[in-house]
C-alpha cells in the first residue's frame, strides 16, 4: 500500500463551486458556455458531458460567482442530490449545486470519477441542512481519501474504461435505433404522414392505387421511380410496404383524426396496474423473493436494474409491461425486463392489443400531459390512477399497431440485447471498482 496515500481532495484539486446568473436578465442567457445543472446529471449514464440544457453568456458569466471549469474537471453534486459524477469534455460552467474537482499535477479525471462515486456515502453523510442537504466546499477539501499514485491511477483506468467504453457504445447504439422508431412512431401516429399522402393523392384526382403509391412513397422515404425498382428486385419487400400503406385511413374525421381511429382513453386502451408498496422488512438485496421496484431510482435508459426483492410482493407488473413513474417526475418510463413486483412510485401499463413497441411509443410521447401533473400535490408532483386513465390518446386499428411492432421487432430486439449487455457489464465494473480502490487487487497496488 505504499503507493497509496490518504490525502485530502484540496491537496490533489481545485474545489470550485458554481453559480447562476440573475434569471431575469435575457443578456446573461443563451450564449455559448455550456452551463451545467444537478437536472442535466439526473440518470445521465455516460462519463463525460460537454453541455446542459441551457447556455450562459460571458456576460453571464463575468457578472455571477460562475466559473469557467476546464475539460477534464471532475463535476461533483453537493446538494439536490449529492452526488452525480461527470468528466467536463469541454469548457463548461456550473450552477451552484456542484462543488467540482479541477485536479492537479497530472491526477487522471477518469480516476477522480470512479473514487467520487465510489465514496457517495461518504459525503452524504458529512452534508447539513434542514430541508436539503448540502455538503460544503470546505468539507469537499477537508475530506480524505486513499488516492494511489499516478502510475496507479492510470492502471486502475484502464481495467476499467474498456467496460464503460463497451456500455456507452451500447447506450449509443440503443439510442439510435430508438430514435428510428420514434421518427417511424412520428410519422405514422402524431404527423399522420400516411394518411395526409393517401388524402392529398385522392384530392388531385388520383386512383386508390396510386394513393396507397404515394402512402408508401412516404412510408420508405422512395420516390416512383425507385419504388418500380424496389418492386422488381424485391417484390416481397415492396409486397409487405404495399400491405403497411394499404392499412392506412385514406382520409381524417371532424376532429383532424384518421377516419377510423379516433380518439379514447388510456383505461380503454391499456391494462393499467398502479404499484403497492410491501412492507420494509420484506427487502433485501439476497435475490430473495420477487425483484422489486419502489420507484424510478433504479430505472436505466430503458431498463431498471435489479437491486431489491420482496418476500412479500404486492402488485406486480410482467416482462414487457411499460413501468411509468406516478411520483415526480411524473412519466419517466422504463420496461420491465422480466416479471416484477411495483411500488407505490410506479405503475405498469399494457396496450390491449398485446402490442410492445406502439404502447411505449405511444406513452414516452405523453409527455407533455404527464408534465402539467409534476406541479400537482404539496410537495412533490404525482398522478393518480384517476387522472392516468383519463388522458386522452389515439386509437390505431389493431392491424396497423402490429405492422407498426413489426417494422421494430429487430431493431427492439437488438436494443433489449445490447441492454442485457450493459447491466451484466455494470455488474462487473461495480463489483470491481471496490476491490480495485480499495487497494485489493494486487497488480495496481504495487
Amino acid at each position: 500500500m505504499s503507493s497509496w496515500e490518504l490525502k485530502k481532495l484540496s491537496e490533489v484539486a481545485d474545489i470550485i463551486g458554481g453559480a447562476t446568473p440573475k434569471s431575469d436578465v435575457d443578456e446573461y442567457f443563451n450564449g455559448d458556455i455550456p452551463w451545467i445543472t444537478p437536472k442535466d446529471l439526473s440518470g445521465y449514464k455516460n462519463r463525460y458531458i460537454s453541455k446542459g440544457e441551457r447556455n450562459i453568456t460571458k456576460l453571464g458569466l463575468e457578472n455571477s460567482s460562475a466559473k469557467l471549469l476546464p475539460k477534464g474537471a471532475v463535476l461533483f453534486t453537493s446538494r439536490a442530490p449529492i452526488g452525480y459524477v461527470a468528466i467536463a469534455d469541454n469548457e463548461v460552467s456550473t450552477n451552484q449545486g456542484f462543488k467540482s474537482l479541477v485536479l492537479k499535477d497530472g491526477n487522471i479525471p477518469e480516476f477522480f470519477y470512479y473514487l467520487l462515486k465510489h465514496n457517495i456515502p461518504l459525503f452524504e453523510a458529512r452534508a447539513t441542512g434542514s430541508t436539503f442537504k448540502e455538503v460544503s466546499g470546505q468539507v469537499v477539501k477537508n475530506t480524505e481519501l486513499l488516492i494511489p499514485s499516478i502510475d496507479i491511477q492510470k492502471k486502475i483506468v484502464d481495467l476499467v474504461s474498456p467496460l464503460d467504453e463497451k456500455i456507452e457504445l451500447n447506450t449509443q447504439i440503443n439510442q439510435t435505433l430508438e430514435q428510428i422508431a420514434q421518427t417511424i412512431f412520428k410519422s405514422w401516429f402524431i404527423d399522420f404522414d400516411p394518411v395526409h399522402a393517401k388524402a392529398n393523392a385522392l384530392a388531385s384526382g388520383q386512383t386508390t392505387e396510386q394513393a396507397t403509391q404515394a402512402a408508401m412513397a412516404v412510408i420508405s422515404g422512395k420516390n416512383t421511380q425507385e419504388l418500380h425498382r424496389l418492386q422488381t428486385a424485391n417484390p416481397e419487400q415492396y409486397q409487405q410496404l404495399w400491405e403497411i400503406a394499404e392499412a392506412f385511413p385514406s382520409g381524417f374525421d371532424e376532429e383532424g383524426v384518421p377516419r377510423g381511429w379516433g380518439l379514447s382513453t388510456i383505461d380503454e386502451n391499456y391494462n393499467v396496474v398502479m404499484g403497492q408498496s410491501p412492507k420494509g422488512e420484506t427487502y433485501n438485496e439476497e435475490s430473495n423473493g420477487a425483484l422489486f421496484y419502489q420507484g424510478r431510482a433504479e430505472f436505466g435508459w430503458r431498463y431498471p436494474e435489479p437491486r431489491l426483492y420482496t418476500t412479500d410482493p404486492k402488485r406486480m407488473a410482467k416482462k414487457g409491461n411499460i413501468l411509468m413513474s406516478v411520483r415526480a417526475p411524473v412519466g419517466d418510463l422504463n420496461v420491465a425486463l422480466e416479471d416484477c413486483c411495483i411500488g407505490r412510485g410506479l405503475a405498469a401499463l399494457s396496450h390491449k392489443s398485446n402490442s410492445l413497441s406502439f404502447g411505449l411509443y405511444q406513452i414516452k410521447n405523453l409527455q407533455n400531459e404527464f408534465d402539467i401533473f409534476n406541479g400537482e400535490g404539496t410537495v412533490f408532483g404525482s398522478i393518480n390512477q384517476k387522472d392516468l386513465k383519463a388522458i386522452k390518446v389515439i386509437n390505431p386499428s389493431f392491424k396497423i399497431i402490429k405492422l407498426f411492432d413489426d417494422v421494430c421487432s429487430s431493431n427492439e430486439l437488438q436494443i433489449e440485447n445490447l441492454s442485457r449487455e450493459i447491466i451484466f457489464l455494470r455488474k462487473i465494473r461495480d463489483e470491481l471498482l471496490p476491490k480495485l480502490l480499495s487497494g485489493e487487487k494486487k497488480y495496481v497496488c504495487k
